[in-house]
């Protein structure tokens, strides 16, 4: 048994991933982390979490408190400044460590980051292309994770040949509103977001130089909030430059129990994915302009967020794989 301390438990990636730990066999929560909850029950964030948990501590406690697995569930620039612990496997939600270079930090997260030279001792983890091989993990973005499993196996990433005309891929990506986080803000208010959807931080999101760094080009990115809960689809188009695309995309995921290529003429949908950690992912041809078109629907904070950081410590722990995560469901 391993155990676990989560820093910033409070927070929609924190409780998500608390109840993928309260359902592995193999991890046992050692320390909840909350700069507000602190001295309070585990009842103070959910009246369903009974007296078998340990109260809150401050985020300082839980990160020094000796566990196995430390989750920490910071904002950007707040995980930026920790020092991880000197043992133990550490998984970091936020895009703290993401970005290889340093100097893109000030222009695409707002702040100089205050440990530059740590970077290096973090591995990007998205297991079904970039599993990670160390114990510091940096979790992708969500709208990363979704565009990068739908463009990865074919933009020649991996070492693979290249598939697409990398100048003429575009992204448009859409949201629910807890990608937002818990924080209130004036755009996540319920006023402004039911019966509505917008675009948001165009030609300026923090994923954008993310998705670039892992596939070695830029790509024209841009994001949009609709009017629900959770959930996330990315449709990517881009012109061919072969044409054995699918058989690229089922033998990249051919092994996967996380993600699913959707057979011919099968859209992904929300609704299947949503309160999940799996993906489904499905290829399209224009018929007017030869395009591929990939669609990858993922929930933001099951694959995106909680679900891919414990699929990440199973791995750095050599544990199965899945374990913990939820990917059986029907639709209703």
């Amino acid at each position: 048994m391993f155990t676990v301390s989560i820093v910033g438990c409070a927070g929609y990636a924190g409780q998500e991933t608390l109840d993928r730990v309260l359902a592995h066999q193999e991890l046992e929560v050692l320390a909840l982390g909350s700069s507000s909850l602190a001295g309070q029950p585990p009842a103070a964030l959910d009246v369903r979490l009974d007296g078998d948990l340990p109260a809150f501590v401050s985020n300082e406690e839980a990160l020094a408190a000796g566990a196995d697995v430390v989750f920490l569930c910071l904002g950007h620039e707040e995980a930026a400044v920790i020092e991880p612990p000197a043992d133990g496997v550490v998984v970091d939600l936020s895009g703290a460590h993401r970005l290889e270079d340093p100097e893109l930090y000030p222009a695409w997260y707002g702040f100089q980051h205050p440990r530059p030279e740590s970077l290096d001792a973090w591995d990007y983890g998205l297991p079904e292309l970039f599993p990670p091989s160390g114990r510091l993990i940096s979790n992708p973005g969500c709208y990363a994770t979704a565009t990068l499993l739908a463009l990865a196996p074919l933009a020649g990433a991996g070492g693979h040949a290249a598939r697409l005309d990398p100048a003429s891929v575009v992204v448009d990506a859409k949201s629910g509103v807890s990608g937002a986080g818990r924080r209130l803000k004036p755009s996540t208010h319920a006023g402004f977001v039911l019966d509505n959807l917008s675009a948001y931080r165009v030609g300026s999101h923090q994923h954008a130089p993310e998705i670039g760094q892992a596939l070695g080009f830029p790509v024209c990115f841009c994001p949009h909030l609709v009017p629900l809960r959770r959930g996330l689809l990315v449709t990517c188009y881009a012109n061919p430059t072969a044409d054995d695309l699918r058989d690229r995309l089922e033998a990249a995921y051919a092994d996967s129990h996380v993600v699913r290529v959707l057979p011919e003429g099968v859209a992904p949908e929300l609704a299947r994915v949503q309160g999940t950690d799996a993906a489904e992912v499905a290829l399209f041809e224009d018929a007017l302009t030869g395009r591929a078109i990939i669609c990858c629907a993922l929930d933001n904070l099951g694959k995106g967020a909680a679900g891919q950081a414990v699929q990440n410590a199973n791995l750095a722990l050599g544990l199965e794989e899945t374990a913990g995560l939820r990917l059986a469901g029907v639709l209703v």
